[in-house]
């Protein structure tokens, strides 16, 4: 069974996505970054996005997350900070350590596309 597939599919990836943002979103120092972005298509590209790279039949069509992400000054403190608020998402779906530990690999992985400042400025 893939991670895909143990995650939910697209609809339980995309419950997790939903609760990911509320958390992200009501986090004072994350929400800045989401001042003005149209969530409903975030979340879309989002669950897309994980329901790829987590072994399902979705094909992202999206930006790359270095195109995402740039000019926003994301730094590793924030980075970091959103990790923690999926692995709260994951852990509150039942979703299991191991598998958990497979989406945190995944997603740092990618850190250097993301992280674009080396700290908060302001």
């Amino acid at each position: 069974m893939s991670l895909f597939e143990r995650l939910g599919q697209e609809a339980g990836i995309g419950t997790a996505v939903d609760d990911f943002y509320v958390r992200v979103v009501a986090d004072p120092q994350l929400a800045p970054y989401f001042e003005g972005i149209d969530l409903p298509r975030l979340r879309r590209h989002q669950t897309a996005l994980l329901s790829q790279v987590t072994g399902g039949p979705v094909e992202y069509s999206g930006r790359d997350l270095a195109a995402g992400h740039a000019g926003l000054g994301i730094t590793p403190e924030d980075f970091d900070r959103v990790v923690g608020h999926l692995v709260g998402t994951l852990t509150a779906l039942g979703v299991s350590g191991e598998d958990i530990g497979a989406v945190g690999e995944a997603l740092t992985a990618h850190r250097d596309d993301i992280v674009t400042a080396a700290e908060r400025v302001g």
